[in-house]
């Protein structure tokens, strides 16, 4: 139990120690890490650890070599991940069949596995160490500090890393100045709206209240995010920690996660750190020896997309249906309970204990003038290196998707990149020199939301990418304010009209209208940016909307109803394949002799045939 600020201290110097002898190996010991986010898990990281393991005891290796798994490494298109220091040789692509050659091989014959290294395409070169490879050399991680390095169910790590430093440092602080430590960071909401985060905890603050609470949203609903995931299952003590601290800033001794049940490897991580801290002593009472006090507690969300407003979540808490409140009163005067509330998102907390430990002027250092410190974003869609990005604030569209994303797949031509989830709105290639930031990214007409960062190339409808973002809103809504409920539904007819050819031109100025009015009168931000993608869409691609509309075509021939699947007659090898894959039996043909041919008034366009088909004889008109 640390009972003060010197057996903290003390600790903090011993936990770094061993932190660094794991290492550099001064210890005498190796040590193999493996990535231990979902994404790694569902591919058979866990076995492979357990396999290792098994094998380090059977080939007498237990006294020479550590195997533990650690967060997400980010770079999730080439995990499965194995890491062995001291060597920091980086291993990808693993899988089963790979673990007793690693073993063999490098942990017993000290040679580096060469077909398991990282092959830069630029260079056709191999890769050893994790920070040679160009996909992280423009990164910089603090949210993700820890990720990808220490053990996150160990706390011993955690403290090696930095952990509860910046807690010690606030509790030998006055509130307000604590306050004012984060107000001269520039920290700014990472939930999405970019609301100044000590400007928050000042009016929490300055509430009057005899209970105040802290309550860190990790209700992360956008299609294709993975950034407070990955944070709370690759360093939840991090995010404990900056909770601690907003709880005593505000004066607040209990804080709540809320966390959707689908992240079970989240929550499980959090509930391990939660007991390992309170055992230490540096959760519960009088923590380091002081007045401060402070319990967290975990509520599971059950996954509605609108509880990530953080009134909706505040009424779930409660055990209320998750419907947004009206306000004003704002949670920080009025919130859980009644009692002033301040609720940050994970990625924001996760800032907090290093803008304590290093200092507001350092984590200010980074990024531009209203929008500092860096930005986690799960890069996703049709890019090359898929994965989790952690880069300072005025990062360059163009560095996101070219340099860190390694350009887009099979040759094709980038389209549009939509930022902020299903609220977002979708930037061209003419925006590929804008700097990301908060502010930069609205004026453009998109937002940066939670960090979502979602790719398209010449292959996508953009009609059809209005659509699939407003179907997810309409299953969404909570129903409880006219403009969301009726307006998004009036919308997914309209474009569902679209893509099906039987729209008009009407359909766009109504399109037009209804998003302005339920951006003007929507209740929450789920309604009041609803109508993002379809308001970028149309101004970036209305020649995409016109020619579904007047031509009857869908460029990108994505859209069913508008395009027919045929067969090249000079092509056709006569084999029959495609007949015998079609389940609809619309293509007909004599084997060898004659080419075979798709009957549209049949055709399902389900694409078997040209998946089928090895010569390309296919195509989509």
């Amino acid at each position: 139990m640390i009972k003060n600020f010197a057996e903290f201290e003390c600790k903090r110097e011993e936990c770094s120690a061993a932190l660094a002898a794991k290492f550099s190996g001064s210890n005498g010991m190796r040590a193999v890490v493996l990535c231990g986010g979902t994404g790694c898990l569902s591919s058979d990281s866990a076995a492979i650890r357990e396999k290792i393991e098994k094998l380090v005891i059977e080939k007498g290796l237990s006294d020479k070599v550590t195997v533990n798994q650690v967060g997400c490494f980010g770079f999730c298109s080439q995990g499965p991940f194995v890491k062995i220091y001291p060597e920091d040789t980086l291993y990808r692509l693993v899988t089963m069949d790979d673990v007793e050659e690693i073993v063999e091989t490098d942990l017993i014959g000290g040679q580096v596995v060469e077909r398991l290294l990282f092959v830069d395409p630029a260079t056709g070169e191999k890769v050893s160490k994790q920070d040679d490879i160009n996909f992280y050399k423009k990164q910089m991680r603090i949210s993700l500090h820890g990720c990808g390095s220490i053990n996150p169910e160990d706390i011993n790590e955690a403290i090696g890393a930095g952990a509860f430093a910046g807690l010690a440092r606030a509790l030998q602080m006055d509130r307000a100045d604590v306050i004012k430590e984060v107000l001269d960071s520039g920290l700014r909401g990472r939930g999405g709206a970019g609301f100044p985060t000590g400007r928050k905890w000042q009016f929490a603050y300055a509430s009057e209240g005899d209970e105040k609470y802290v309550v860190c949203n990790g209700d992360e609903g956008d299609p294709g995010a993975f950034m407070d995931r990955s944070i709370l299952e690759g360093n939840p003590l991090a995010v404990i920690e900056g909770m601690m601290i907003a709880g005593y800033a505000i004066g607040a001794k209990e804080g709540n996660f809320y966390v959707r049940a689908e992240y079970p490897t989240a929550i499980h991580r959090l509930r391990v750190a939660i007991k390992q801290a309170e055992e230490m002593g540096l959760l519960g009472d009088n923590i380091m020896g002081t007045d401060f006090c402070f319990r967290v507690y975990i509520r599971p969300g059950a996954g509605a997309f609108v509880c990530g407003e953080e009134t909706a979540l505040l009424n779930s808490i409660e055990g209320k249906r998750g419907m947004p409140r009206p306000r004003p009163p704002f949670p920080a005067v009025k919130g859980l309970w009644d009692k002033p509330t301040i609720v940050n998102n994970v990625e924001t907390l996760a800032c907090v204990p290093y803008i304590l430990r290093e200092g507001a002027e350092k984590f200010a250092q980074n990024g531009t003038e209203k929008s500092k410190g860096t930005k986690v974003f799960a890069l996703g869609g049709k890019v090359n290196n898929v994965g989790l990005v952690e880069v300072p604030m005025g990062t360059t569209l163009r560095d996101l998707i070219f340099d860190i994303g390694g350009g887009i797949p099979n040759g094709k031509q980038f389209k549009a990149i939509q930022t902020g989830g299903p609220s977002g709105g979708c930037l061209t290639a003419d925006f590929l020199d804008e700097p990301i930031d908060f502010d930069n990214l609205v004026a453009k007409g998109s937002m940066m939301g939670s960090g979502g960062a979602i790719v398209m190339d010449e292959d996508n409808c953009m009609v059809d990418v209005a659509k699939f973002y407003m179907e997810f809103i309409c299953d969404e809504s909570c129903g409880k304010c006219t403009p969301c409920r009726v307006g998004t539904k009036r919308m997914l007819e309209i474009l569902t009209r679209i893509t099906n050819g039987t729209g008009t031109m009407k359909d766009l100025d109504e399109l037009e209208e209804l998003g302005n009015a339920c951006k003007s009168n929507a209740l929450c931000a789920l309604g009041q940016t609803a109508s993002n993608p379809i308001i970028s869409t149309l101004r970036h691609f209305k020649h995409e909307y016109i020619a579904h509309i007047v031509d009857k075509k869908c460029p990108a021939k994505v859209c069913k109803n508008l395009m027919q699947y045929k067969i090249d007659p000079d092509k056709c090898r006569k084999c029959s394949l495609c007949a015998r894959q079609c389940p609809a039996n619309a293509i007909t043909g004599e084997v060898k002799k004659t080419p075979f041919e798709i009957d549209a008034t049949k055709c399902i366009k389900c694409g078997a045939c040209i998946s089928s088909c090895k010569f390309g004889a296919i195509y989509k008109d």
